[in-house]
C-alpha cells in the first residue's frame, strides 16, 4: 500500500519519521488548546477538573470506537501485538501504573502534559522530561533493566475483552460531559485528538507496512519515544530516528507554534530547591513506572485501550489509583502546611526574608 500510494522516493522507515512528526504536531496543537491532561480531571473536583476529565475521555472514547471500526474494516488487527499477549505481567503493570500516577501528581502533569508545557516555556517540564526519559532508558535497556525483567517473569494467563466493551468508555463520556457541561468547541478538538489514535495504527500498521523494511505497528505514545529520542540525541550516528522520535519533535513544534500564536508563551523555572528534588523524583517515578505499564496515560491510556487490551486497561486503572491516591495525601499535606503557616506568621516569614 505505501508503493501504490507513490511513496517509492521514500522508505518505509523514513515516511514513518516524517507520519510521527505530522502526528506529533496535530496533537501538540490540540493538547495545548484544550490542556489535555488526565492529572487535571482527576484531582480535585471543581468545575474545572470535572471538564478537564469529561474532555479526557471523549478522546479516549473516539480513539476506542475509531479504532476498533478500522479492526472490524479488516485494515489492521492486533493479535501479535504487546498489548494482546497470551500472558498479562500484572505484577509490573500495577506496579508501575501507580509509580507512575504518583509521579505525574509530583511534577503536575503527565509526559504528554509536560511534553506540551514545556514547548510553551516550563522549563520544570523539560528537566523532568528530560529525567523521564534517562530513567525509561534505563529501564528498558540499562540499570534498572533487571528489576523489570523480575518484575515481568510474574504473569498470569491474560483474558480478552469482548467487543461491546468498546462502547463504554462512550458512554462514560456522555455522563461525564451531561455532568461537567464542557465547551463544545473544546469537546470537538478532543474529539480531533483521539481520531489521531486510530490514524497511528492505520499509519503504520497498514500503509507503511513493508516486510522488507519493517517499522514498528504503533500509535501515540510517550514513555519509550522519550527514550529512543534521547538516546538517538546522544548517538544519532549510530542508530537511526524512527517513528516515535519524529512523534515527539512533532509535539514540540506543534504546541510551541500554538502557544507562540495564542500568546501563551512564558518562561517559567523552579521556585526553590524543594520544588526541583520532587519533580526530579516524579519524573524518575514516570519513566521508570511508564515502562513497567507499558505505556503513559496516552500510550497504554488511549492508544492501549483502543486496542481492547486488558493490560492497557489494568494500567490504565493503576495510572489513575496512584494519582488519586498521591492526590488526597498531596491536599492533607498542603492543607496542615497552610494551617501552619496561618498559627506560626513569624516563624515562616523568616526563611522567607533570609
Amino acid at each position: 500500500m505505501f508503493e501504490t500510494l507513490g511513496f517509492e522516493t521514500l522508505t518505509p522507515r523514513t515516511a514513518s519519521i516524517l507520519f510521527g512528526l505530522g502526528l506529533g504536531a496535530a496533537f501538540g496543537v490540540l493538547a495545548e488548546i484544550t490542556r489535555f491532561c488526565l492529572r487535571r480531571g482527576l484531582i480535585g473536583g471543581g468545575q474545572d477538573n470535572r471538564s478537564a476529565l469529561a474532555i479526557w475521555v471523549t478522546a479516549l472514547a473516539v480513539a476506542v470506537m475509531g479504532t476498533q471500526a478500522v479492526v472490524q474494516a479488516g485494515w489492521i488487527e492486533f493479535s501479535a501485538h504487546r498489548f494482546h499477549a497470551a500472558d498479562l505481567p500484572y505484577l509490573a503493570i500495577i506496579a508501575g501504573g501507580l509509580l507512575f500516577g504518583v509521579g505525574m501528581v509530583m511534577t503536575r502533569g503527565c509526559l504528554s502534559r509536560l511534553a506540551v508545557l514545556g514547548a510553551s516555556g516550563n522549563l520544570r517540564a523539560l528537566v523532568v522530561l528530560l529525567v523521564a526519559a534517562l530513567a525509561a532508558l534505563a529501564t528498558l535497556k540499562g540499570l534498572l533493566a533487571p528489576a523489570r525483567v523480575a518484575l515481568e517473569a510474574v504473569v498470569i494467563p491474560a483474558p480478552a475483552l469482548p467487543l461491546w466493551t468498546a462502547i463504554l468508555p462512550l458512554l462514560l463520556a456522555g455522563f461525564l460531559i451531561k455532568r461537567a457541561r464542557p465547551r463544545i468547541g473544546t469537546l470537538l478538538l478532543a474529539a480531533l485528538l483521539g481520531a489521531l489514535i486510530p490514524l497511528g495504527w492505520v499509519g503504520t500498521g497498514l500503509v507503511l507496512l513493508d516486510e522488507f523494511d519493517p517499522i514498528t505497528f504503533e500509535s501515540l505514545s510517550f514513555t519509550a519515544p522519550l527514550a529512543d529520542t534521547l538516546f538517538w540525541t546522544g548517538a544519532s550516528s549510530a542508530i537511526g530516528a524512527n517513528f516515535g522520535t519524529g512523534l515527539i519533535g512533532g509535539v514540540v513544534l506543534g504546541a510551541l507554534a500554538s502557544a507562540l500564536i495564542a500568546g501563551r508563551f512564558q518562561w517559567q523555572s523552579f521556585e526553590g530547591p524543594g520544588q526541583m528534588g520532587r519533580y526530579l523524583a516524579g519524573g524518575a517515578l514516570m519513566g521508570f513506572g511508564g515502562v513497567l505499564a507499558g505505556g503513559c496515560t496516552v500510550g497504554a491510556g488511549i492508544s492501549g485501550v483502543a486496542t481492547l487490551s486488558v493490560a492497557a486497561v489494568l494500567a490504565l486503572v493503576a495510572i489513575s489509583a496512584g494519582a488519586w491516591g498521591a492526590g488526597r495525601v498531596d491536599a492533607r499535606l498542603t492543607s496542615r502546611s497552610n494551617a501552619g503557616s496561618v498559627a506560626h506568621p513569624t516563624t515562616q516569614a523568616q526563611p522567607q526574608a533570609a
